[in-house]
């Protein structure tokens, strides 16, 4: 198996080593950026092109991504570069989903599938938190990236040139509007330096090496577009030519599963080099194993204008990547989206391709500890849940995760997630599902054994939700924990302060050392440690307070529990000589630990174990 490992992996190299920079692939483009700052508009007019000739300047829009021509590409940008641009690659594949999904689910064999990024910021807002979870995951991949400075048009007084490049429509603003863009881009400058970035104006760009381009756009008006296109593009081929140069080797990812009436169950891939044919045997990761299968249909959307006709696909007896492809096959119900799709050539080892392709999925699923506690984790891909446990791992989060699954949230994810009332860990039993659907009968029986289902399509949004979820559990765990816990303290009776001798003992008291909070058990050390009762109120000042620290003068009402604790008498058992203090026992000082640690300071807990060690001595018992 290692052996036939080896060789796969050689005749890889070997179809590597034939690319030429001649021949170019279509770089793969993502779009990414906060909400609203614009990315589907960006995608939207990069679409829109010639559709006054009815037929869309070629631009087709495949499986899970757009393909812009290379006859658009010169066309879009002729305005820019007067016809005079040396275009190499046959166009551009931009993924359709725009935001993180596409980055994250896209991995093509662990580095990100997309080859260039538009990171997309509103010029109105500068850099919002997305917009910095975007740059970490760019820079995480080492992804290069443009900046997309959206909504010039929003400037006070702009006025529109629709389509024309970037510095052409700024030159025919009024000066006001041109200091304005001037301000703003400023102080968007700073906020990138703060992230650690240098960043220019693609056409005053000192050296692109160290700094990122800025393109200023509207996508609403179309300006700036051309530049995007261009600055795309050139970087692609002076900087990346190694990289989209085209391998005659099948480098494929699944992206979604999905269900076609009258065809089945499908699977929409990016084909991203090589050839697939149809009747070619490919193995996919599946939720249960690897799939072995024969590829039965080829096919991609008939161009633009046909679109409407549904069910209408242009069937392919093979196609070259890179293409966004939709792949038909018998048993593809529970393929993972987000992994590689491998083709078993002739000398390949099934066995061998079979492990390949779950390779991908065991990554994953080993960072769980099953046997732990923490919530149960749901997403839609691989990437998508690779994604959220990497966010909920991170230090800002910490979140614990004892059970993932890909796919809709079913009742056997409920059953999975209620083991953690067994495991006396309440709060955990809850399901945190991405960006996926869950059934009528999980709903009900996740109401029956008491678990939570949080849904979001955001990672920030389920973060909030449980944060908020748990924030309102430990305040509860507390609220009923304050009724068996007691504070360590040290109290002084003032001998001119007693007011009420027995049941209830009311007095004023000196706090020596400690907290004193209602609901603690007071005892007398000098006594053999007997119990007077609890901490029923007391006042500071004639107010009412919960707690008072030391250094503070308070008027205490003890309130007895038991018949032996309302017998205790001041003057009789005990007088102002006796110190009293708090009762420690096991069960309290778990309960600090778990519920009250951040509030008590280290003298506090200093005052615990002193109590304590005093307890054991002159009992000999242990707490």
């Amino acid at each position: 198996m290692e052996a036939a490992k080896i060789a796969r992996l050689a005749r890889f190299e070997l179809a590597k080593a034939k690319r030429s920079p001649s021949k170019l692939r279509c770089p793969i483009i993502c779009i990414m950026g906060h909400v609203d700052t614009g990315k589907t508009k960006i995608l939207d007019n990069i679409r829109r092109t010639n559709v006054q000739d009815g037929e869309a300047g070629g631009i087709t829009q495949q499986i899970g991504a757009t393909f812009i021509p290379k006859e658009s590409l010169l066309e879009r940008t002729a305005q820019l570069n007067k016809g005079e641009w040396d275009l190499r690659v046959p166009g551009l594949l931009v993924i359709d989903t725009p935001g993180h999904e596409s980055f994250t689910n896209l991995r093509s064999r662990g580095s990100s599938l997309c080859d260039l990024a538009i990171l997309v910021v509103d010029i109105m807002h500068g850099l919002e938190p997305q917009t910095i979870e975007s740059l970490n995951m760019l820079r995480s991949r080492k992804t290069p990236f443009v900046i997309a400075l959206n909504k010039i048009d929003r400037m006070y007084d702009w006025t529109e040139n629709t389509n024309f490049p970037t510095q052409e429509t700024l030159s025919l603003q009024k000066d006001h509007a041109r200091r304005e863009f001037q301000d703003r881009y400023d102080k968007i400058v700073i906020e990138f330096a703060e992230q650690g970035l240098n960043v220019a104006k693609y056409w005053e760009n000192p050296d692109p090496r160290t700094f990122i381009n800025i393109i200023p756009t509207s996508a609403i008006t179309g300006e700036g577009m051309p530049d995007i296109l261009q600055t795309l593009v050139d970087l692609c081929q002076n900087r990346m030519n190694e990289r989209i140069q085209y391998v005659p080797a099948v480098q494929c990812t699944v992206l979604e599963v999905k269900m076609i009436e009258g065809l089945g169950t499908s699977v929409d891939v990016i084909l991203i080099n090589g050839k697939l044919k149809e009747g070619q045997t490919i193995v996919v990761a599946g939720l249960e194993g690897a799939i072995t299968t024969q590829i039965r249909a080829l096919l991609t959307p008939q161009p633009m204008r046909e679109m409407r006709v549904k069910g209408s696909y242009i069937h392919h007896k093979e196609i070259e990547g890179a293409q966004g492809i939709k792949i038909v096959a018998t048993g593809l119900e529970k393929a993972v989206a987000g992994t590689s799709l491998l083709v078993l050539d002739p000398e390949d080892d099934e066995m061998e391709l079979r492990e390949e392709v779950l390779s991908d999925m065991k990554g994953v699923l080993a960072r769980v500890d099953k046997s732990g506690e923490g919530v149960y984790v749901q997403a839609s891909t691989l990437g998508s849940l690779e994604a959220l446990l990497e966010f909920l791992k991170s230090d800002a989060v910490k979140i614990p995760v004892a059970g993932i699954a890909i796919g809709p949230v079913n009742k056997r994810d409920v059953m999975g997630a209620s083991v953690m009332h067994e495991r006396k860990k309440p709060e955990y039993a809850t399901i945190l599902a991405f960006d996926v659907p869950v059934t009528k009968e999980a709903h009900a029986m996740g109401e029956e054994l008491n678990v939570r289902i949080f849904t979001a399509d955001i990672i920030y949004h389920l973060f909030d939700q449980f944060t908020a979820y748990m924030e309102k559990v430990k305040a509860d765990k507390r609220e009923a924990a304050s009724q068996h816990v007691n504070f360590p303290c040290i109290l002084q009776i003032m001998p001119n302060c007693v007011f009420n001798k027995r049941d209830p003992i009311v007095v004023g008291v000196d706090i020596v050392k400690g907290v004193a909070r209602v609901g603690t058990q007071i005892c007398i050390p000098s006594q053999g440690y007997i119990d007077i009762g609890k901490i029923a109120s007391m006042e500071l000042n004639h107010k009412e307070v919960k707690k008072a620290t030391a250094g503070q003068s308070v008027a205490m009402k003890i309130e007895p529990r038991t018949p032996s604790e309302s017998s205790r008498l001041y003057g009789r058992h005990f007088d102002h000589k006796d110190q009293l203090v708090s009762r420690m026992t096991r069960e309290s000082i778990d309960m600090l630990k778990e519920s009250f640690r951040e509030e008590l300071t280290k003298d506090d807990w200093r005052l615990v174990v002193a109590l304590k060690t005093q307890y054991e001595k002159a009992t000999g018992e242990t707490i």
